[in-house]
């Protein structure tokens, strides 16, 4: 299938790719484009720009978590719908899973789907070197894909001089350049950039980065690249499905999702819905009780330690959530859904608050990434929605620890000795600090959505007999 495509990479984190993303998507938006907008990698923060500028969900795309046909499905189903489809990068260009491989890099992801990679590269500070740096990475794999360069923190003088330069020596074409926009910049924390909602001006900055840019890129340079990208195939993923009677309602699970509880993967809600649930949104900062009807329940990361106050102080919604809990309600929660569920969470100061209080622990700060990365999670036990033989891939990244991490589910890194216990679980839920990729075994979110079917079973059964 012929799917108009291009990769934004860069040679290192803080490069500038997420906002020169943001600015180039809203530059075709302005030229009356549809763009499609994904993310290589776990990050889940970068595709809320992207969802911010294009106005529907950015997808995550990453290679440790799918195989080749799902990574290309994923991509494909999204990318049919769109004139373009622009691919975010991940860290450096060949970083990947260790530190000290290429799988599950921005490289190998340009690999598997075949798309055309620009490096963008921040040349502050530079001049000439800018030449043997792009010569390394265009060098270091033959197959790299990298077929444009984007110089970003430059100036148009030293631009027009390096542009000839790159292009007689290496044979590669420069599509334009990025001037130094300090008032065009975003704001970063403990957990990578500030979110699209606590910037006020956002709209304004993208708006101004996108005018600036049809000043300073090759803008036709950049659709013909995209364009020159090879057809893609793959087979479609067949999921499990709830089978509803006539009559019968879809399971309705009620999702965490405001400021605080913020980090989840859109395929991972759109395959709940394809399964055959119903998602309903609510807050636990906002809202003092819970949707009516539910069947389960889902909690999501994010920032609740920035509103560990706010949170606790919302006493309604918090004995609700326990309540049904206690009443054997199917749910999951990661990292940040952990930690409101625990007894006490610390804030930023070190200040404690209860929590919800249905785990078995006190979510307190620490002062590193605690166990970050990428792992395969696994189990031995009976009774679990993660069966003995099979796992499901997951990714950590917090700041914050517990002194009850579980030990239901046994957790191990790709590479290296690394594993650990971890996931409180049982056959209707999981709670633990690792974001599972429910691709990655689907009928594990299956059996929870099967448990959530049989509560409601149980819910109508006793409606009924009340009325």
């Amino acid at each position: 299938m012929k799917l108009p495509r291009i990769m934004l990479a860069a040679p290192a984190s803080g490069s500038g790719k997420t906002l020169i993303t943001c600015g180039l998507l809203q530059l075709f938006l302005n030229r009356g484009k549809h763009p499609a907008a994904f993310k290589c990698g776990p990050d889940y923060i970068d595709p809320m720009f992207h969802r911010r500028v294009i106005g529907t969900p950015s997808k995550n795309l990453d290679t440790f978590f799918t195989d080749i046909n799902v990574t290309r499905y994923l991509f494909g189903k999204e990318a049919k719908k769109a004139d373009i489809s622009v691919l975010e990068g991940v860290m450096g260009f060949f970083d990947g899973v260790g530190g000290i491989t290429d799988q599950s890099s921005s490289y190998e992801l340009a690999k598997v789907t075949d798309t055309p990679v620009i490096l963008v590269v921040n040349a502050k500070g530079m001049s000439l070197s800018v030449v043997p740096m792009i010569q390394g990475f265009l060098n270091y794999r033959k197959d790299s894909h990298i077929k444009g360069v984007i110089l970003n923190q430059t100036t148009k003088m030293t631009y027009s001089l390096l542009k000839k330069q790159i292009e007689q020596e290496l044979e590669i074409k420069v599509l334009g350049y990025v001037p130094r926009c300090p008032e065009l910049t975003i704001e970063s924390r403990h957990l990578g950039l500030v979110t699209p909602n606590e910037i006020a001006d956002l709209r304004e900055k993208i708006e101004k980065l996108a005018e600036l840019l049809e000043e300073t890129l090759d803008i036709e340079g950049i659709f013909d690249l995209a364009n020159q990208a090879a057809n893609l195939e793959w087979e479609d993923v067949k999921v499990p499905n709830i089978e509803l009677s006539i009559g019968q309602k879809a399971p309705r699970i009620g999702m965490a999702r405001d400021e605080a509880f913020c980090f989840c993967y859109q395929d991972n809600l759109e395959l709940l819905q394809e399964m055959g649930a119903e998602i309903v949104e609510f807050s636990p900062l906002h809202d003092k009780t819970l949707p009516s009807k539910l069947d389960g329940m889902i909690l999501y990361g994010g920032y609740p330690e920035l509103y560990a106050e706010e949170l606790s102080k919302n006493s309604g919604i918090k004995e609700e959530i326990k309540q049904a809990i206690q009443r054997g309600m199917p749910y999951l929660a990661e990292c940040g859904g952990f930690m409101y569920l625990q007894e006490t969470m610390e804030d930023m100061k070190g200040n404690k608050y209860p929590m919800v209080g249905v785990q078995n622990g006190q979510a307190y700060a620490t002062e590193k990434l605690g166990r970050f990365g990428y792992i395969t999670l696994s189990t031995e036990k009976d009774n679990q929605l993660l069966w003995k033989n099979e796992c499901i891939k997951a990714h950590e990244f917090h700041y914050f620890d517990t002194t009850d991490n579980g030990e239901d589910y046994h957790a191990k890194k790709p590479m290296g000795s690394g594993k650990w216990d971890c996931i409180h679980g049982g056959e209707n839920y999981a709670a633990g600090y690792p974001h599972l990729y429910y691709y990655s075994n689907p009928d594990f979110v299956f059996r929870f959505l099967k448990s959530c079917r049989k509560w409601q079973q149980n819910r109508e059964t006793v409606e009924t007999e009340q009325s």
